[in-house]
Parts: C-alpha cells; structure tokens; sequence
C-alpha cells in the first residue's frame, strides 16, 4: 500500500515536488499525494496538477496517518522555515523523505527527515545533510561536506569537498563552494557567486569572488 502525503506550502518548492514523486512512483507506487495545505486561506481549492489544496494545517488532524513534506524557503523567508515548519506542531515521525530516482547517493552518507533532493543531484561520500533541507535540481556536494538542518541550496550549485554549511542558510542556484570553506548559519549566498574564503557572520554575500553586501537582521 503507498504511504499517504500531504504537502506544505502551495509554494513553488511544493508544486515542484510532484516531479520528483511522480518519479518514485513510476518505479513503484509509493506515494499518495492526499493534497496540499497551506496557511493561505485564499489558495484554498486551487491545484496543481490535479493535487489540491485542502485547507490549512487543521487538515493534518483528519488524516492522522498520512506523512507530511514541508518544504517552505525562498530568499525572502528562509530565515523563518524553522518558525513556520514548528506551527505544524506535529511529531517528528510524521516527517517524509523524500529522494529522486536520478539522484547518487553515497551509501556512507546521510540525510535527515523532511528532505527532499530534487533530479540529478550527487551526494558524495561521508555527506551528511540535516533535516528539513532542500536541494534543487543538478547540484552537486562533495566529498564529506556538510549541511545544516533549514538550509535550501538552489540548482545548480557546486559544494566542493570538506565544505561545512551552518544551520538556515540559503544557497543560490549557479553557486560555486570552493573546498574546506565553512559558512556560518543564516547566511544568504546569492546567485551565481562564487565563496573562496569562510563566511564567519551570518550576512548576505554575493559575487565572483563573493563578498558581503550586508549583515543580516
């Protein structure tokens, strides 16, 4: 029996998400999507393909045994995942993983629940990725590096190897890491930057090479 899902927010990581499941599920059936929820009353009975949004986070209590994917970030709240994740106030194994079939996994690496990796990304050996992360489409993290729980890498980015990414930061697509660099948590990485030196504060820093632009509040 495929194991229900419901989706959190009606946000484009969401809507994007159906790819990679649609994907497991052509392998084997794994998943029933049940639908969305989402905070915004006005997204209520809006779909996408042919999923829709049931409500808010009350639906969770009707369907007591479906797991749950909540994948808000963008750059404007990435700051606050770990705030609106907690407001579903629901137990830690509720909590789906979720895994493209594209995806290479190193079996000596790790990932935590309520992560989704999206199509082609490479997950190099001694990896360990937290919890309630996101990585997009066709990046790549090397060889023992290491991300925080509550961070979302865009696509297309580049984690060289022995780098170590502190808890909420946001990684834009197209970036470069350069190896053994560590950034610390809440960090905003702009996109199409290239970071080859540690990022001790927790700033927004963009360019080539990538330099601060700001602190963050």
């Amino acid at each position: 029996m495929p194991e229900k899902l419901i989706i959190f927010p009606f946000g484009g990581n969401a809507r994007e998400s159906l790819i990679t499941i649609s994907a497991i599920n052509k392998i084997g059936v794994e998943w029933e999507i049940v639908g969305f929820i989402d905070d915004d009353s006005s997204s209520w009975g809006k779909e996408c393909c042919g999923v829709k949004v049931l409500g808010g986070k009350e639906v969770l209590k009707n369907v007591e045994e479906a797991s749950i994917l909540a994948i808000p970030g963008n750059p404007d709240n990435y700051l606050k995942r770990k705030d609106i994740i907690k407001r579903l106030d629901i137990d830690n194994s509720r909590f789906a993983t979720i895994i493209h079939p594209s995806v290479s996994v190193s079996n000596d690496s790790s990932i935590g629940y309520n992560t989704i990796i999206m199509p082609n990304v490479i997950i190099s050996c001694g990896v360990k990725i937290g919890k309630h992360c996101i990585i997009l489409p066709n990046s790549v993290v090397a060889h023992d590096s290491i991300i925080g729980d509550y961070c979302c890498i865009g696509s297309n980015v580049t984690i060289s190897g022995n780098v170590t990414i502190g808890t909420r930061c946001y990684i834009g697509s197209g970036t470069s890491i350069r190896d053994s660099i560590k950034i610390d948590g809440k960090t905003l990485v702009g996109i199409g930057s290239n970071v080859v030196s540690d990022i001790t504060e927790s700033v927004v820093v963009a360019g080539n090479p990538a330099k601060i632009v700001r602190k963050v509040l």
